[in-house]
């Protein structure tokens, strides 16, 4: 017997796929649902699928037998999200294919057959010219395009402490770092995304898909917060003196079930 050893970034993953999943503005899935063929089977093509959260939680909420493409650079996480077995709202059958690619080289005519473009946290790790590409694919190919959890940058602690603001600006700002000469959009990346549509004449409506962590995600509240203090203190290390015994305090609550964290996303839908 075999036992899968997952990387890192795949248990984080899995680790926040029922935050994702409790976060995502059902409603939206309602229009998406009139805007899909009736013909036939729909192709959904799935940007950035890392483990397949996105197919996971959309399939079983839409009809019918669906084709579903997964795009991501990392071929185990494709194989991960398309081990899987998955069936529509109405038991049918989930047909999945992988596509290993570079997203930021993404055009209109990957997406031809697609009737439904979607992607979950995604938009953070693009630069300014990336979501104009990604976007202008979208708008090319004239489908809807749902674009899920977002961040935004806000972060709200409670109960709150001094300290909190100064590592939220600092975590932003290492959102937006220069990675191998490519400047990163973070939180800036969802208004990017919306103006970005504008410019193509795509209408948008947008939802608030916020994280609501409290003694039930405790474990997922330490990673994250672990996550969110070590990137703040990569960004500024001067923070690190304050930042070490604020850490103790927020993890020892955390594991307590005394602090609740919100971590705001914002959901769109395009077209």
């Amino acid at each position: 017997m075999s036992t899968e050893v997952l990387s890192p970034f795949a248990v984080w993953l899995g680790l926040r796929e029922a935050a994702d999943a409790a976060a995502r503005a059902a409603d939206l899935v309602e229009a998406v649902r009139g805007r899909l063929p009736a013909g036939g089977p729909p192709t959904i093509h799935d940007l950035g699928s890392g483990t397949g959260s996105m197919l996971r939680w959309l399939a079983p909420r839409l009809p019918g037998p669906q084709r579903w493409v997964l795009y991501d650079r990392d071929p185990e996480l494709l194989a991960h999200a398309a081990a899987g077995a998955v069936t529509s709202a109405d038991g049918a059958p989930v047909t999945v294919l992988t596509r290993r690619t570079d997203l930021t080289r993404l055009t209109a005519a990957d997406l031809a057959d697609a009737d439904l473009v979607t992607a979950s946290a995604l938009l953070d790790m693009f630069t300014a010219d990336e979501v104009e590409r990604v976007v202008a694919a979208c708008a090319g190919a004239g489908r809807p395009t749902l674009f899920m959890i977002s961040v935004t940058g806000g972060v709200r602690l409670t109960p709150s402490e001094p300290l909190d603001a100064e590592i939220a600006a600092a975590f932003n700002d290492h959102q937006r770092r220069t990675v191998g000469g490519r400047r990163l959009l973070g939180p800036d990346a969802f208004d990017a995304t919306l103006a970005a549509f504008a410019r193509h004449g795509v209408p948008v409506r947008t939802r608030p898909s916020p994280w609501r962590l409290g003694p039930d995600q405790a474990e997922l509240t330490a990673e994250w917060f672990r996550g969110w203090v070590g990137a703040a203190c990569e960004q500024r290390p001067e923070l690190a003196d304050r930042a070490a015994p604020y850490a103790r305090r927020r993890l020892a609550e955390a594991a307590a079930g005394r602090l609740t964290v919100v971590v705001e996303h914002r959901d769109l839908l395009a077209g």
